[in-house]
């Protein structure tokens, strides 16, 4: 494997505010005539892996003059069954590795029949209801069992069909995979029957499993979830597990597992260079499990303020292949880490 496609380029940036569409609220608007109006937009969009400090890679509030913190989401989560809205026949989804599939299966079979124009109830990160329509699906070209969606979720406040996906420069139109079960505001994934996340590809989850960690596979049979789980943890450099990232916008890091399945990078690139680079942490399904330094540049005593009792202080601990950390958990073992990373000094005056 190259250089160039060993390395990982994290962007991390700050959540954008999705801008509401301009028109007159309707008032009085019919089910009937909401859902009549959905998957209207059919705006072009293309694959790009961009990261960013999101989680779930949706809108924080549909309300873009509200103030709302990282840990909101419009779209949490949504419900297999019972469906809002289907083709005739459909009477629920289920979720088989990375694709929903209609349950009967139409005549027509595929991996999108039947799913294409089915509305699901989600619920927003207040637990609020919330409408999901599916408008949209492609088959990954390199996992063709693997499902890019294009969602729109009724917007309340404009009173129209939206993308909930945070829209960027490289992705302006983003898509999102379907993942079992959901994530909480503190970043903890729950398996909940029936219940699943729509990820969208500027998200950590959507981009971990894009890196290779699918949650529902496995690697020498060992399942990938864990690692899946820690992954998001180390993208938004997210050390306390409490969902809050620490991180800066356009920042280069390097990862590796304990499975191999992304390995240390060792050529210098124009992206990375690997003498310029130092261990920073290693990390669990729940968080860091120990740390050498912080990815933005704070001074490591604000993250044992903004999670006391979590780390330890004084406990340099020595890992195999000479890298060091200055704070470890109490709890667990820095050496059973799933991953670990590193990364560059920040830039001053960020």
């Amino acid at each position: 494997m190259s250089a160039m496609k060993k390395f990982l380029l994290v962007c991390l940036f700050l959540q954008l505010p999705a801008l509401a569409r301009a028109g007159t609220p309707a008032s009085g608007m019919s089910e009937a005539e909401r859902y009549a109006r959905r998957c209207q937009s059919q705006a072009a969009y293309r694959i790009a892996r961009p990261q960013g400090t999101m989680l779930w890679g949706t809108k924080r509030d549909w309300d873009t003059e509200k103030v709302t913190e990282e840990r909101s989401s419009v779209l949490v989560s949504a419900e297999l069954a019972p469906l809002r809205q289907a083709d005739a026949g459909v009477k629920a989804l289920r979720l088989e590795g990375g694709h929903l599939v209609a349950s009967p299966a139409p005549e027509a079979g595929g991996v999108t029949s039947g799913v294409v124009g089915t509305v699901l109830q989600g619920t927003d990160s207040n637990g609020r209801p919330v409408a999901v329509a599916i408008c949209g699906a492609e088959p990954s070209p390199e996992e063709p069992g693997m499902v890019f969606y294009r969602i729109e979720a009724w917007n309340a406040v404009a009173q129209e069909w939206e993308n909930p996906c945070v829209a960027l420069d490289r992705v302006t139109d983003s898509r999102a995979l379907a993942v079992s079960g959901f994530w909480d505001a503190s970043g903890a994934h729950h398996e909940a029957p029936g219940k699943l996340t729509f990820a969208c590809q500027n998200g950590a989850i959507a981009k971990c499993i894009l890196w290779g960690y699918k949650p529902w596979a496995s690697r020498d049979g060992q399942p990938l979830a864990g690692l899946h789980q820690a992954c998001t943890r180390m993208a938004r450099a997210d050390y306390c597990g409490n969902g809050r990232n620490h991180t800066h916008q356009d920042t280069t890091i390097d990862m590796y597992d304990r499975l191999g399945l992304i390995q240390r990078t060792t050529e210098a690139s124009e992206e990375w260079d690997p003498a310029k680079a130092s261990f920073e942490a290693a990390w669990a399904p729940d968080g860091a499990t120990c740390l050498a330094r912080t990815r933005d540049g704070r001074a490591l005593e604000t993250i044992l303020q903004e999670c006391p009792n979590r780390f330890q202080k004084g406990a340099v601990t020595e890992l195999d292949g000479g890298e060091r950390c200055t704070v470890r958990r109490a709890d667990v073992h820095p050496g059973s880490a799933l991953l670990r990373n590193l990364s560059t000094a920040p830039v001053q005056g960020r």
